[in-house]
């Protein structure tokens, strides 16, 4: 029997950061009353947080790097495994992974690795990109995939304030953004932008330069993908941008599964 989950993912840009901010992540986490949080780029180590969230089991990936990166999901169910590497050699000791299976789906946590300034590391993005893709559709093949977080990477033009003066850019290349399509074209639907075709405007990452976010002059660069099977069971796909404590906004998914 299904039941309609909602599924939070959060770019936090520090844990430690957003949890002595007003209101903290705690709070946060505790007035979405979400099923499933995930998180990405918590910067810290084993050991350097102690997470007080009653009713959630607690999954960590930590980066070998300290500081650096990092993900983490918390469940209101125990999953029955986890995995936090893809076989990505160039990133996959970056904490970058937190996929839960669940009995009825898979939920996948990721970061994705930056380009760059200039497209320094592209070559490390477009093979981890290309893992990440095999990695999931073999997930898929066994039960559905929900896939979230930072995809550092703005699909379409419609998915960030200025595409002209960005084309090339990092979060903006061809390269990305056809590695991109062509996740998609592996089996997997863009949540937000099925539910909202041509809603304009709606951006989850803000620089903290030029008053950016105060401007609205931002990118969305955080989703929420399912297998396209199920992709007809969501109800709601949102973003929180009325959520402060990061450069980037919470976003949202409602499905029954």
């Amino acid at each position: 029997m299904s039941r309609e989950l909602r599924l939070v993912s959060w770019n936090v840009n520090g844990l430690r950061a957003v949890m002595k901010k007003d209101p903290s992540f705690t709070d946060v986490v505790e007035a979405t009353n979400a099923d499933v949080f995930a998180i990405q780029e918590t910067k810290l180590q084993e050991g350097q947080i102690a997470l007080d969230l009653p009713g959630y089991y607690q999954t960590w990936s930590y980066a070998e790097r300290k500081g650096y990166s990092g993900t983490a999901v918390f469940s209101r169910e125990e999953p029955l495994r986890v995995i936090n590497h893809i076989g990505a050699p160039a990133a996959d000791d970056e904490g970058r992974v937190c996929a839960l299976e669940f009995p009825s789906y898979w939920f996948v946590d990721v970061y994705t690795p930056n380009a760059q300034n200039e497209l320094a590391r592209i070559d490390t993005r477009l093979a981890w990109d290309a893992a990440y893709r095999e990695f999931l559709c073999g997930l898929a093949a066994k039960k559905p995939v929900v896939t979230c977080g930072d995809f550092n990477v703005a699909h379409n033009e419609i998915d960030l304030k200025n595409p002209g003066p960005n084309r090339g850019n990092a979060g903006f290349s061809d390269e990305e953004r056809e590695s991109f399509t062509r996740l998609l074209d592996a089996g997997f639907t863009d949540t937000f932008r099925a539910r909202h075709p041509d809603l304009a405007g709606a951006y989850s990452w803000w620089s903290y330069r030029f008053n950016a976010r105060k401007n609205n002059a931002g990118w969305r660069i955080d989703y929420f993908l399912v297998s396209n099977d199920i992709a007809d069971r969501v109800t709601r796909a949102s973003i929180l941008s009325e959520v402060y404590g990061s450069d980037h906004c919470p976003v949202e998914l409602t499905i029954s599964l």
